[in-house]
């Protein structure tokens, strides 16, 4: 079977470069897993990005109407402060108008 040292030689190298091709083949499948699992996370982070921008875009409309509304009774609410005050100090020169008589 092996006449020479060669052919040991030969016998060795082919075996050598079948183990090589096998965990060449076998760290390329685990790093393409690895790629594929990164892209996978990678997607989920921006669909989450996304949505967070989408939901700060819709609590950032929200807002500038409540302001537009919090404004409108703002006004309202400093109106009727004036409003009452005007009243009580009418009751209150009315009273002393009816006590100098």
């Amino acid at each position: 079977m092996f006449t020479t040292s060669r052919d040991v030689l030969n016998l060795v190298l082919s075996i050598c470069i079948t183990a090589f091709t096998f965990f060449l083949c076998w760290s390329l499948y685990y790093f393409i897993a690895s790629v594929r699992n990164i892209h996978r996370l990678i997607k989920r982070i921006e669909d989450g990005v996304t949505k967070a921008e989408e939901i700060i875009a819709l609590v950032k409309d929200k807002l500038k109407n409540s302001s537009v509304y919090l404004m409108i009774l703002g006004e309202l609410a400093k109106k009727a402060i004036e409003f009452i005050q005007t009243k009580r100090q009418e009751k209150k020169e009315k009273k002393e108008a009816g006590k100098r008589k």
